[in-house]
């Protein structure tokens, strides 16, 4: 490399270094890149979002640019190709790039366009998982998770080789950034990584057999109507955790028909009822919506408001939009009453959804075959098309790939 400024050897100012060791893998590398990256881009005209700050925003006589940076690797889209492509001329200038067309590959997530939408999975990251793990003849499972399981951090023997199993739940983790079908499973065995024992990685590969059997699985995304709605879907299984009695969260977050964003996350205190832990897993529903929200703003996208939050347990919508439930909320931390603030201010109202129609229970506990299927199903359709398998059609798309 060329000697550092400062750093000049003024009796051989023409040599260069020799690097022992790759620069780029530098912990202050992806820093500096992404604040040469920023500089370029705010002197050009974008602005950065402030709801996520590897997306910068650029307006131009009416048409709209959208640039997305992760580390070294581009995804840029725009409402006008003739403007899309100057830009993409224009970073070129600045830095050595090279033009991957249109999106099809990112970051492990396989993305194909279609008439009325497109289709994002990881099935060759599956594929590769399940080859690199030996499960490519395993049997296919229809669940992810025994609907009578119940994993504990003492029954069973300790593993020889723990780091089987903590790269498959490392592996299973990205994969449910397209799989919200599987994020419970996942959730339930990355909680013994310290200590991992058989049953746990009975468990895993499980979830590997049940991915056999849906390896095409994947989100939709088709086009929406303006204006279009934000509606949140919260659930929880009150003290569902056999060692600690913890609860266990879950959302799902749709924008119109498309689902977003999902969690399914162990709480972080024992809840002492189940109206408090469904209230907790309704704030947590609460601020997620709300983010988006603003991130769709950003975006110029119109939403209409309030925002619904459908939660099953009568108690929790009561606790959410009255104040008079002091005696069964006054030792709950503050945090969580941030989801009063807010169906005060009318920006978000909380509906009774019945337990029958909540497809929220995918991510908060173990199913039967039939209710398992019937819930991702309902995922599917039913209003609600998201998760289904990919049709391996191409067709052309205006977001282009840029590394």
């Amino acid at each position: 490399m060329p000697q550092p400024p400062g750093f000049i050897d003024l009796s051989r100012p023409s040599y260069v270094c020799k690097l022992n060791k790759a620069i780029y893998g530098l912990k202050q590398a992806p820093r500096a890149w992404f604040h040469r990256m920023t500089c370029f881009l705010l002197i050009v005209g974008f602005v950065q979002s402030l709801a996520n700050s590897s997306l910068f925003v650029h307006q131009f006589g009416g048409h709209t640019i959208y640039f997305l940076l992760y580390v070294d690797d581009i995804v840029i889209t725009s409402s006008d190709d003739r403007l899309l492509h100057c830009f993409i001329d224009a970073l070129g200038w600045g830095f050595d790039i090279k033009d991957l067309g249109n999106l099809h590959y990112f970051l492990g997530l396989l993305v194909t366009s279609q008439n009325k939408g497109a289709h994002i999975s990881q099935l060759k990251y599956a594929y590769d998982l399940l080859q690199k793990h030996d499960m490519l003849l395993s049997k296919p499972v229809s669940t992810p998770m025994s609907a009578k399981a119940i994993l504990t951090s003492n029954y069973g023997d300790l593993l020889s080789n723990p780091s089987v199993f903590l790269e498959i739940v490392g592996s299973l983790q990205y994969l449910t950034i397209t799989r919200p079908d599987i994020a419970f499973a996942v959730n339930s065995i990355a909680q013994f990584m310290s200590q991992p024992r058989t049953p746990h990685l009975i468990a895993a590969k499980r979830i590997l057999r049940y991915i056999k059997g849906s390896l095409d699985h994947g989100l939709f995304f088709g086009p929406q109507h303006h204006p279009t709605y934000l509606a949140a879907y919260a659930d929880a299984d009150w003290a569902g955790c056999p060692n600690s009695r913890r609860s266990t969260s879950g959302y799902l977050v749709y924008l119109g028909t498309n689902l977003v964003s999902w969690c399914s996350k162990k709480q972080p205190t024992v809840a002492r009822s189940s109206a408090e832990s469904e209230y907790r897993s309704l704030s947590h529903a609460n601020a997620e919506s709300t983010w988006l929200a603003y991130l769709l703003y950003e975006l110029g996208a119109r939403i209409q408001f309030p925002i619904l939050l459908h939660c099953d347990n009568l108690s929790a919508t009561y606790m959410a939009s009255d104040s008079v439930f002091h005696a069964r909320t006054k030792h709950i931390e503050p945090d969580y009453h941030f989801v009063r603030e807010k169906v005060a201010l009318g920006s978000h109202r909380v509906c009774f959804i019945p337990s029958i129609d909540q497809p929220t229970d995918l991510l908060t506990k173990p199913l039967h075959k039939h209710h398992h299927v019937l819930l991702t199903h309902k995922l599917v359709r039913a209003g609600l098309p998201s998760l289904r398998e990919g049709v391996r059609e191409i067709s052309s798309s205006q977001s282009k790939l840029i590394v």
